[in-house]
């Protein structure tokens, strides 16, 4: 074993101690730290200097209480969170999360993922994330709107456009991002560029609500143009039913792909004719409801309780795009039984080690979260700047720089896997590329 592998095993050794009851954070820390090994043999400075054991903990965590009132006029409490990663290359930038999920252990994940996306974009931005345990799903929009002004009350003192600028995540869109920025609004006054995300009329950008869908969909479309393959005639599996997985599978057909299934958190639906996303958009964006009403709706489409990933059909892409984990390794057995060739992700870490290793085997291409899912961070940043400008660009123009923005990400990948004999290993290319440019400037700015 080489000294650097001795020093990343120790490193991960001494955090396993330090944070056991933190898996989703150790999980983060195992898929990352072996990774970069090479680099690290290249660079031993970086382990002199102790530059990865300081990347590792957050800069900052803020932990506050949030209380609300119900309908029904009882208090409610939950926990409220902030964990800024990391701000050598520029402000804090990552979502908010409300789910019953939240913890500390998930918002470091997302956080320490968030700061390596974040580089990979090229944008001066930092990694941070946030949230809160509060659920949203059976809340009226008068308990959503207590709890986000309540939440902001505390955390209005911790952002800033130039400290850290939150943006929206699951159980966080347009109405909590407006609720959010009116409470930030009326305590110190309009400054745009605090969050992104924002509505049309005050402050956001065209394509934010596209954007990582479609930046999922633009990265394995550069990823198929390199092979001379494209879209066009594939079957396509995604998970989910938000933002993230409706605007991947409107690009998705758009490219002349089609897209068999969609999930929610009870269970999916197996659409062989291909999802009528018209349908979809209507159950889930505007009258919010379950899946299930999409089959009422369709009937020759199929609904099965469970994870979507337990679907045998034959398809050539996958593109998880609901949560952390959702891909186990039974998953990963049936998905290489089902002759997936690539695999996107749209979610953050969704897939477990153990599966991306099975993945990995299978000759599968497997696209990772940091990379593939940067279209919303890349247009979050490209909304601060048109905040900062004043000005409001075309759905175009910002569209057009999103799709160049993930042609760069995916030959960042490529070549520097390449260069570290990793060919076609987009993981271990997207870490040692984020890590190499966030390392450089720290040691720049002296270790900070």
């Amino acid at each position: 074993m080489s000294q650097s592998s001795q020093a990343i095993a120790a490193l991960q050794e001494k955090l396993i101690a330090k944070d056991a009851h933190q898996p989703e954070f150790l999980q983060a820390l195992e898929e990352f730290l072996p990774s970069i090994v090479p680099f690290l043999e290249d660079h031993p400075e970086y382990l002199e200097k102790n530059i990865v054991e300081l990347m590792v903990e957050a800069e900052r965590i803020i932990q506050f209480r949030v209380p609300w009132q119900d309908d029904q006029g009882n208090w409610q409490v939950n926990r409220g969170f902030r964990v800024q990663f990391n701000s050598v290359i520029g402000p804090y930038k990552g979502g908010l999360r409300f789910h019953p999920t939240v913890d500390l252990s998930i918002l470091k994940f997302l956080g320490f993922e968030q700061v390596f996306k974040n580089s990979l974009t090229g944008l001066p931005i930092g990694g941070g994330k946030g949230g809160s345990d509060f659920d949203p799903k059976g809340k009226s929009d008068s308990e959503i709107m207590r709890f986000c002004q309540s939440f902001m009350t505390e955390l209005y003192r911790h952002i800033g456009p130039s400290l850290d600028v939150p943006a929206g995540d699951i159980g966080v869109g347009g109405r909590e991002i407006g609720y959010l920025y009116g409470t930030y609004r009326r305590l110190r006054g309009a400054e745009a560029g605090v969050l992104t995300g924002k509505g049309l009329d005050y402050g956001g950008s065209l394509v934010r609500t596209e954007a990582t869908g479609y930046g999922l969909v633009y990265f394995v479309k550069h990823l198929l143009k390199e092979h001379q393959d494209s879209f066009e005639g594939k079957t396509v599996q995604v998970s989910g039913s938000g933002n993230v997985a409706i605007y991947a599978i409107q690009k998705v057909q758009e490219y002349g792909g089609k897209v068999i299934t969609c999930s929610d958190s009870n269970g999916y639906i197996v659409d062989e004719a291909g999802i009528d996303l018209a349908l979809l958009k209507e159950i889930k964006e505007v009258k919010r409801q379950r899946l299930t009403e999409y089959q009422k709706a369709r009937p020759q489409a199929q609904y099965f309780e469970g994870s979507v990933w337990n679907c045998r059909s034959n398809i050539d892409i996958a593109l998880p795009c609901a949560t952390q984990n959702e891909i186990n390794e039974d998953h990963a057995d049936i998905l290489i039984a089902n002759g997936v060739k690539i695999i996107g992700e749209g979610a953050n870490m969704p897939t477990t080690l153990t599966a991306v290793k099975k993945i990995q085997a299978a000759d599968i291409i497997y696209c990772p979260g940091k990379a593939a899912n940067a279209g919303g961070v890349a247009v979050s940043a490209l909304e601060m700047a048109q905040n900062s400008q004043r000005l409001n660009w075309s759905f175009e123009e910002v569209d057009q720089q999103l799709d160049q923005t993930m042609a760069t990400i995916y030959k960042t990948c490529k070549e520097t896997a390449e260069k570290y004999s990793h060919k076609d290993d987009l993981l271990t290319g997207a870490n040692i590329a984020g890590f190499a440019k966030i390392a450089k400037v720290m040691l720049a700015q002296g270790l900070v």
